[in-house]
């Protein structure tokens, strides 16, 4: 399959994404931790069903030593038991966050309190943003069908 749109070598698209990746590089550097925010990154986009960041996210979180047992249940972590509590309560805001079209709700006060228990402010700030910059970058993956399986891990730092 080909990308409908060559992000790389488009001047308008080169401008937008400096700034659009600073954010995901300030993301990265927040006292989220690294294997929440690849958990978290690996839920929103299977749930958009986002192929090119499912095929990164999976392979930075293996990269970083992220078992491929713990990564296989991510689609199914209510049921799986590998999952911490404050793992949980992230992917339960990240699913909610992204779903937002499925539930009047958006994110329940319940799911808020849940991941209050197990973050800090920052923390919490920080998976917010997260939850918002992979619904972003979904989109426009999705919408430009940007084809998978070729990424290697460490090749956007």
């Amino acid at each position: 399959m080909d990308a409908r749109l060559n992000y790389f070598t488009s001047p308008t698209a080169g401008k937008a994404l400096k700034y659009f990746m600073s954010a995901g590089k300030a993301l990265k550097e927040s006292p989220l931790p690294a294997v929440t925010q690849e958990l978290v990154a690996l839920r929103v986009s299977q749930i958009n069903g986002c192929a090119a960041c499912i095929d990164m996210h999976t392979k930075e979180a293996a990269a970083a030593g992220e078992t491929s047992g713990r990564l296989n249940l991510v689609a199914a972590w209510r049921e799986a038991t590998v999952f911490t509590e404050a793992e949980r309560a992230a992917l339960a805001l990240a699913e909610e966050g992204t779903r937002v079209a499925d539930a009047a709700h958006g994110v329940s006060d319940e799911t808020w309190a849940y991941a209050a228990e197990h973050y800090d402010e920052e923390q919490l700030i920080a998976l917010v943003f997260m939850v918002s910059f992979m619904n972003s970058v979904n989109r426009l993956n999705i919408i430009t069908r940007q084809p998978a399986g070729d990424y290697k891990a460490g090749q956007f730092h």
